[in-house]
């Protein structure tokens, strides 16, 4: 292996290996960017000559594993149910390990999707439509029998945005209405943690979806909302607001809208500590984004939603 990669260790090398081929050799491991929750790695192989490049996740935030175990295992089963989405490529399975008795970590491995995260797009009108088409592909995905659900981040009633907020009376509002009845929703199969970053683009089109550890059964909502507070921080309300229009025009009758799911979904990001730039964006590159700008963008999509005339606060 080249010294200069990210060493993996010799027993994640070795599970690797024993995946793949016994008689594959690893040329080089290489960390991805752009995620911040678990050590991934495209690792590149040697197989009679062949070349072979896989994915490698571990999950080394301890904190989470202890939280939930079946990390590995849920991915796992994610990958094996998206791999039906019709018409969106994802990273098909190669192995996992549940406890990390082989690899040393609970971890997965993948294939390889070919593409590049795009944050910034030339073209922003393609570059939306695009995402909001493959999350559409993606909730056909038949999954009532799926072992995994829907369930929140957080406690909304605690939510206090006091410290950082220009609108904490706003958001107490938000937290009343999320802690009030859910709204009827179809289940489907969503990705969970939907948002730019995980999305792949080649030649203009989308080439594939990955990060699949948190797949289950729930609402679309909380995939799109997902996606919208994402765009909303990333470049601003409007650009949430084309999004949706977007996946609504794409899911047709098969999808109602309700903003209550954009709640719950921002209530997620302003939930705890103040508003902060993700480290995965600027990992990729991006530059120009504050604290600030975050925390005053969280307020204008509150806002837009609140004022969406669908609740009375």
């Amino acid at each position: 292996m080249n010294p200069s990669d990210q060493k993996l260790s010799e027993s994640a090398v070795q599970w690797v290996v024993d995946a793949i081929n016994p008689e594959a050799i690893v040329l080089s491991a290489q960390r991805l960017q752009g995620g911040i929750s678990a050590l991934v790695h495209r690792v590149s192989l040697s197989i009679n000559g062949e070349r072979q490049d896989v994915v490698l996740r571990q999950f080394d935030n301890a904190e989470w594993v202890r939280e939930q175990p079946d990390l590995a295992a849920r991915e796992a089963a994610s990958l094996l149910r998206a791999f039906r989405t019709v018409d969106v490529r994802t990273p098909s399975l190669i192995a996992f390990d549940e406890t990390g008795s082989r690899c040393g970590k609970p971890a997965v491995l993948m294939t390889l999707l070919a593409g590049e995260v795009v944050l910034e797009p030339a073209d922003s009108a393609q570059w939306l439509n695009g995402m909001a088409k493959a999350l559409c592909r993606i909730h056909e995905v038949e999954a009532s029998d799926f072992d995994w659900t829907y369930a929140s981040y957080c406690d909304a009633a605690s939510l206090d945005t006091s410290s950082w907020s220009k609108h904490p009376d706003k958001w107490k509002a938000a937290a009343d209405i999320v802690t009030s009845s859910r709204p009827p929703a179809t289940m489907r199969f969503i990705h969970r943690d939907y948002h730019p970053a995980n999305v792949l683009w080649s030649g203009g089109e989308v080439s594939g979806i990955v990060d699949w550890v948190n797949g289950c059964i729930g609402p679309a909502g909380i995939d799109v909302g997902h996606c919208r507070v994402n765009l909303a921080l990333l470049h601003g309300v409007p650009s949430a607001d084309e999004f949706l229009a977007g996946y609504r025009r794409h899911a047709g009758e098969s999808f109602t809208y309700d903003p209550y799911w954009d709640l719950v979904t921002l209530i997620d990001f302003a939930y705890g500590p103040p508003p902060e730039v993700y480290g995965g964006w600027t990992a990729l590159g991006v530059t120009g984004l504050t604290d600030e700008m975050m925390a005053e963008r969280l307020d204008d999509y509150l806002l837009s939603l609140l004022n969406c005339g669908h609740f009375t606060t």
